[in-house]
Parts: C-alpha cells; structure tokens; sequence
C-alpha cells in the first residue's frame, strides 16, 4: 500500500509551550495542501508560526521544523484548529480547482453498483450518468462548467469541500477520495 505523503502543509495552530502534559516543546497542528493530512510537527526553537502559514515537511532540509511528532484527527486539534479547517479546505479547494475538476473527468468506477461520483454528496445515479456522458464530448475546463454543463447539478465546490470533511472527520470511511487515510494504532 502507498502512502501518501504531503511535502507542504498549512498551520492550523500553533502552541509556543506545546500541550499543557508532557514535554514543553513548540507544536504546531498542521494539514497538508494535498492529501489533507493532519499532523503535529515540532517546531524549531526560535521559530514563531501562525494559522494560514505554508510550511515545508518533505525529505529535504527543513527550516522551520524540527520533525512530525505524530498524524492526528479531526478529534485531537484544539478548539482554534477546529474552526480553522474549513476554511483551509475551501482555501485549497480554490487553489487547485483543476484538480478537483478533473477527478469528475477521470472518476471511475469502485464495484459493479458504486461509481467514485456517487461518494461526492448530493451526485446521485442521475447526475452521474448525465456527468458521464457529457465529459465524453469534451473535458469539464472548472466548476462552473460542470454546472452549466449539468442540469441541476448542486455546487460540485461545496460538493467536493463536503466530501473532503467527511474524510478528514471519519477515520472509518470506506472510501477516500482526496484525504489521506489514517494511520491504523494498534
């Protein structure tokens, strides 16, 4: 199994003395611009975050992190953190609207009665034969078109930002389609 893994993330929180038990390290509660992971990350001594600030995590060199304490859940963010993760989904929502727009181009069927388009909220059978047929005469180009496109189509934006809470809020969901999957404990 491949794990995804986000290079960048966006500060959700940042706690200068860290949780008030165990260890008085800086920590910052973080998710990823891509596979929408929630992380806690240690934060370099001396260094100062704030919510919204884009932070890089990869392989190479880190400036302002020191190292992933852990992957978290929508349940372990604290209170600011919380209220923070809408509005950074729907901030990434936009910035890479052609990402999104292209899983309605290429979603595939997941078994013989379910198809990925029917796990967005609010496409049904209807809308899903109707986006089927109508990619085939040329690609959807944003979420506009879709619904230009679509008839009666609910907003796919706030369809696909729906879809990527679910995800992020239920560690069991049987299918992913944006978020990466939690790590199972043991």
């Amino acid at each position: 199994m491949t794990f995804l893994r986000d290079d960048n993330v966006i500060v959700l929180d940042f706690l200068s003395r860290g949780h008030s038990t165990g260890r008085q390290e800086p920590i910052a509660q973080v998710i990823g611009n891509k596979y929408f992971s929630l992380l806690e990350v240690v934060v370099r001594k001396e260094v100062v975050l704030k919510p919204g600030d884009l932070v890089y995590i990869g392989e190479s060199k880190r400036d302002q992190i020191d190292h992933i304490k852990r992957r978290i859940t929508v349940r372990d963010l604290t209170t600011f953190a919380k209220s923070e993760v809408p509005f950074v989904v729907e901030k990434l929502v936009d910035e890479n609207e052609i990402r999104f727009v292209d899983f309605f181009n290429k979603a595939q069927s997941i078994t013989t009665r379910l198809h990925q388009l029917e796990l967005v909220p609010g496409v049904g059978k209807k809308h899903m034969w109707d986006i089927i047929k109508e990619r085939k005469s040329g690609p959807f180009t944003s979420f506009d078109d879709i619904k230009k496109r679509i008839k009666l189509m609910p907003d796919p934006k706030s369809s696909v930002i729906k879809r990527i809470m679910e995800e992020l809020e239920d560690d069991n969901i049987r299918y992913r389609l944006f978020v990466a999957g939690p790590v199972k404990r043991f």
